[in-house]
């Protein structure tokens, strides 16, 4: 097991550590090969399913945001249901959505939500295992990834959609509830197929992506010589291994080469080159930056690209969490769909906005479990039983609601929808046949997706 320490950023409420560790388990490294790779794309193929250049940004709100504080709000509710802040009317007849949101309010027809997701369970980590790989598992009490995360699978089968570019790519860092790349790895599919992550904060002025940048006395034609002499050495290597770990390093080997030798790749890094005008829309504050460069990572050939919003853990002094996370999150998704739809690339990029779970309808007093106010003002505890999911672009159609809850948010009211409905439909959206099968470190083979349905709603 190869550990690096990371760093540290405080601590989640149930007393794990933000400290992040990359942990690579080398066995069962690349349990799926190239051949096996090869054969799920022609069985996509055989399926139907029809070739597409879709990609995906997912914005990952870690620590869980509450559906009645943004996008699932009960103005009607008694008040220690129905928070701080009032619904306002947006550019879609009989949608409201946080007075803090006014931005997406006058772009509602871009995007849908989904007001009836659920999986019941309030554990960070049984939230983000269930919302990022479609399947239980991890717990408070074992947190380590049970499966891939689904964009990894969606990756494997289907790469790039530009030679030269990463297929998956984390801005800043693949990071669930602390975990490194926790369930944004890849897990059994190989270790391959986990996220490129940029690291650094796209907002300082000195951003640049790390292994990246060439040496000043190492040339272009330095590192092809030495590419080559690397070959020499295949055979060797491959022969040392019969599991596919060698076809694990070769890939990062290869991907790493054309990153750094690839200009189609620096350029699409290089926000430092975007019009500052259009890095304002976005918003100069690391959240919309991070979303700018997954914009340009996309329009680059990436496949998915996942954006992580972290801090939302808000079980006291909600108003200050809200009052300073909402207006960032409203500057910086109005920017990207504004952007998208600029560029021509609205129809052919699926944005998605989601956490782990949710936060109680009801609110606390601030306590804790001590004095009432004791810790803050109030805030929300745990909740899985209802959350949301915003989705726009990539053929979903916008200004939808699909599901509701009920008059306090506190269950499905209608059309219930779990994760494995949210990674249908995601797969769909990029051409991938979910009932393709990967064999996991045991042998087994493995379906790609939980069972579920495309929400047909969307589209």
């Amino acid at each position: 097991m190869l550990r690096i320490n990371l760093g540290t950023s405080g601590a989640y409420c149930d007393g794990f550590s933000r400290r992040s560790f990359l942990q690579m388990g080398l066995a069962g490294m690349g349990a799926l090969g190239l051949p096996q790779i090869l054969r799920a794309k022609e069985e996509s193929a055989r399926s139907g399913d029809p070739k597409k250049d879709t990609s995906v940004i997912l914005i990952w709100l870690d620590g869980g945001p509450s559906h009645l504080d943004l996008y699932d709000m009960k103005p009607e509710a008694p008040a220690e249901y129905r928070g701080l802040w009032n619904p306002i009317r947006t550019n879609v007849s009989g949608i409201e959505i946080s007075e803090l949101f006014p931005l997406q309010a006058a772009l509602a027809d871009r995007f849908s939500i989904v007001r009836s997701l659920h999986h019941n369970n309030g554990d960070h980590f049984t939230g983000g295992h269930y919302m990022l790989t479609g399947r239980g598992g991890a717990s408070g009490a074992d947190t380590a990834g049970k499966y891939p995360f689904v964009g990894s699978i969606a990756t494997s089968v289907l790469g790039s959609r530009r030679t030269g570019m990463p297929a998956h790519v984390a801005v800043p860092y693949a990071s669930s509830i602390g975990l490194r790349p926790g369930y944004f790895g890849a897990n059994y599919v190989g270790l391959q197929h986990n996220p490129f992550e940029t690291d650094g904060d796209p907002n300082a002025a000195n951003f640049q992506v790390n292994n990246m940048q060439i040496p000043a006395d190492l040339s272009i034609a330095r590192l092809q010589d030495r590419q080559g002499l690397s070959k020499t050495f295949d055979k060797l290597r491959r022969d040392l291994d019969a599991k596919g770990t060698v076809a694990a390093v070769d890939r990062f080997d290869r991907q790493a080469f054309d990153l750094v030798t690839g200009a189609s790749a620096r350029r699409a890094f290089d926000i430092n080159s975007e019009d500052p005008r259009l890095r304002e829309r976005y918003g100069r504050h690391s959240w919309g930056q991070s979303t700018l460069l997954a914009r340009r990572l996309v329009e680059a050939g990436s496949t998915v690209v996942t954006v992580h919003f972290g801090g939302w853990d808000h079980h006291w002094d909600l108003k200050a969490g809200m009052e300073r996370y909402l207006p960032m999150v409203d500057q910086a998704v109005s920017a990207l769909f504004e952007d998208l739809t600029a560029r021509g690339l609205y129809d052919n990029v699926l944005v998605m906005l989601c956490g782990e779970f949710s936060r109680t309808p009801r609110m606390n007093d601030g306590g804790n479990g001590g004095a009432p106010m004791s810790m803050g003002t109030p805030g929300r505890d745990h909740w899985g039983n209802a959350m949301f999911c915003l989705l726009g672009g990539g053929g979903v159609q916008g200004g939808r609601i699909v599901g509701s809850t009920n008059s306090r948010g506190e269950v499905p009211k209608d059309l219930p929808l779990k994760p494995s409905d949210i990674h249908h439909t995601m797969f769909h959206v990029l051409g991938v046949d979910p009932s393709l099968q990967f064999l996991n470190h045991a042998g087994r083979p493995i379906p790609a997706l939980e069972p579920g349905r495309v929400i047909h709603e969307l589209l």
